[in-house]
C-alpha cells in the first residue's frame, strides 16, 4: 500500500503503540452496480459487526500447511524451463498502523501469465498457457517487515462483467497474521495502466486516495540490472493508511 503514491506510509502514519480500529470506509461496499457479480454475491440484510476479541487475533504461530518459500515465479524446477514475458520484481513491506513492520507474515500471490490467462481449469479466455508458469507463489516477511517476489507482469485479459470489459493487470496478494482470522486478501496494480480507471473492481474502492493505495510504484533501486523491472508496494494492516481489502 502506497497512502498517497510515491509517499513512505511509515513517515507519514501515527506514532505511539495504540490500537486503531480499521476503516471501513477505506473499503469497496459489498454491493457495487457496475461490478456485476456482486449482485448476486452480496448480502440482502446489513451485516452485523462482530468485534474481535483476544481469540480472533491471536494464536499459536505458524498456521498448519503455511511453510516453504517460493518466491521466483518465473523458474519452473518442475518443468525445468523459465517463464515467458517482461520479468519483474515485486518488493514492500508489511506494516501495521504505527508504520512499524511485521515480520514473520505469510505473503502469497497469484496472477495471470503475461498472455493474461491463469492456470485454472475455469480460465476460458483463449490466450496461451505457458508451461513454465504456474502463476503462485509465497513468501514471508523478514525482521523488517519485507517481503520479495520474482514474476512476470501480468496481461490484461477480458471478463464478463459488461461489453468489451478488460481487467488491468494485477497481482492477487494474500497475508495471513497469526490466525486465520487475520488475514487480508488484496490486490496490487500498476503505475500509468490505462485500463485502471475503467476497472469496476478497483473503482469499487471509495476514494482517490484509498484506490491509489492499491498502485504500486516504480523503483529503480528494486530493478535488477538487465534482468527484471522494479516495482515498490507496501501493505499496512490497518488504520488511517491501511490498504483495502479486494477479492
Amino acid at each position: 500500500m502506497t497512502a498517497p503514491l510515491g509517499s513512505d506510509p511509515a513517515a507519514t502514519m501515527d506514532e505511539g503503540n495504540v490500537y486503531r480500529p480499521r476503516d471501513a470506509d477505506a473499503h469497496p461496499p459489498y454491493r457495487h452496480p457496475a461490478y456485476g457479480s456482486t449482485a448476486l454475491r452480496a448480502p440482502s440484510l446489513p451485516p452485523v459487526a462482530i468485534g474481535q476479541t483476544l481469540s480472533e487475533i491471536t494464536g499459536p504461530g505458524r498456521l498448519p500447511g503455511a511453510e516453504g518459500d517460493d518466491a521466483d515465479l518465473t523458474r519452473n524446477a518442475r518443468a525445468g524451463g523459465e517463464a515467458q514475458g517482461e520479468r519483474i520484481v515485486v518488493s514492500g513491506r508489511v506494516l501495521d498502523e504505527g508504520g512499524r513492520p511485521v515480520p514473520d507474515t505469510l505473503v502469497e500471490i497469484w496472477q495471470t501469465n503475461a498472455a493474461g490467462r491463469y492456470r485454472h481449469p475455469a480460465d476460458g479466455h483463449d490466450a496461451p498457457l505457458d508451461p513454465n508458469f504456474s502463476g503462485e507463489g509465497r513468501t514471508r516477511t523478514d525482521g523488517e517487515g519485507r517481503y520479495r517476489f520474482v514474476t512476470v507482469k501480468p496481461g490484461a485479459y477480458p471478463w464478463g462483467n459488461h461489453h468489451n470489459a478488460w481487467r488491468p493487470a494485477h497481482i492477487h496478494f494474500s497475508l495471513f497474521g497469526p490466525a486465520w482470522a487475520t488475514r487480508l486478501v488484496t490486490q496490487m496494480y500498476f503505475p500509468g495502466d490505462p485500463l485502471l480507471a475503467l476497472d469496476p473492481i478497483l473503482e469499487a474502492v471509495p476514494g482517490d486516495e484509498a484506490r491509489a493505495r492499491l498502485v504500486a510504484v516504480f523503483s529503480l533501486d528494486v530493478t535488477e540490472p538487465g534482468r527484471a523491472l522494479g516495482y515498490e508496494w507496501d501493505i499496512v494492516l490497518r488504520g488511517r493508511f491501511e490498504t483495502p481489502a479486494l477479492g
